[in-house]
């Protein structure tokens, strides 16, 4: 059975760290935050998986391939490394919203996130072996964005981005896939199980409401590194014009439960 792996990452006790001694600068907290996914997405990347910030003190990676052990050590450099510790839990299911509820169980079973107690642990299960590795990504952006960003300005087209992000994610939530912005006017859903008939009627249910037309490229294969690139070769290839359909599909290999399948 094909499986995506996703790995919630949550500071510990990070609210009441905020406020002790006294509160702490803003602006030493935003450096925090960005420099501790800077630092995760490096470690979980060099590991072919992929990192995506939810409220940045929680984020989700997709970690097919990477076992417990892996993690720990991931886990171990980040919390020698920082003033806060992090704490993780692995889910896999077949949808990549299953995946996240078991993740989230995981570690909600090891106490709260503003648990003076809990420090750095590891909870959950990974994909049983590596045939059973499956992750199928879209990478959706906007058309002919640039020319919004030329003529508007800069809030109206941010506010217009995050519209767009809102949309995709009730869409694209509804059939059990995530959506997360990715900079740009670029969008990358994990998205098991989602069929093609599925996505195409999330896009256009955006397009409608919003005004906007869209792209995407899926891509799968038996890590997020993979199915990421592959997901945008086959956006590279609508951008081209080398094909004239807005969604277009890269596969590692025939999975029978692709979009194609």
């Amino acid at each position: 059975m094909k499986k995506i792996q996703l790995t919630l990452i949550q500071i510990d006790n990070y609210g009441p760290w905020t406020i002790t001694p006294e509160p702490r600068r803003e602006a030493e907290l935003q450096i925090l935050q960005a420099e501790l996914f800077t630092e995760l997405e490096r470690q979980f990347g060099s590991r072919k998986g992929l990192i995506f910030p939810t409220r940045f003190d929680n984020m989700l990676a997709v970690t097919n391939g990477i076992s417990l052990d892996e993690h720990r050590i991931i886990q171990q450099a980040i919390n020698e490394r920082f003033p806060v510790t992090v704490s993780m839990g692995v889910g896999a299911a077949q949808t990549p919203y299953e995946a996240q509820i078991r993740a989230t169980l995981a570690l909600q079973r090891a106490g709260g996130s503003r648990s003076a107690e809990r420090r750095g642990v590891l909870m959950g299960a990974c994909v049983g072996g590596s045939d059973e590795d499956w992750v199928q990504v879209a990478h959706m952006d906007v058309n002919h964005s640039a020319l919004i960003t030329d003529s508007e300005p800069v809030y109206d087209t941010h506010l217009l981005l995050q519209r767009i992000h809102l949309a995709l994610m009730s869409a694209l939530l509804k059939r059990n896939a995530l959506v997360f912005y990715t900079g740009g006017d670029n969008f990358m859903a994990p998205s098991n199980g989602l069929s093609e008939e599925g996505l195409r009627t999330a896009i256009e249910d955006v397009e409608q409401a919003l005004g906007v037309r869209l792209k995407a490229g899926v891509g799968g294969g038996r890590t997020a590194e993979e199915a990421a690139h592959l997901a945008s070769e086959a956006l590279h290839e609508i951008r081209s014009g080398e094909t004239k359909e807005s969604i277009a599909f890269e596969f590692e290999f025939q999975n029978p439960l692709s979009l194609k399948g």
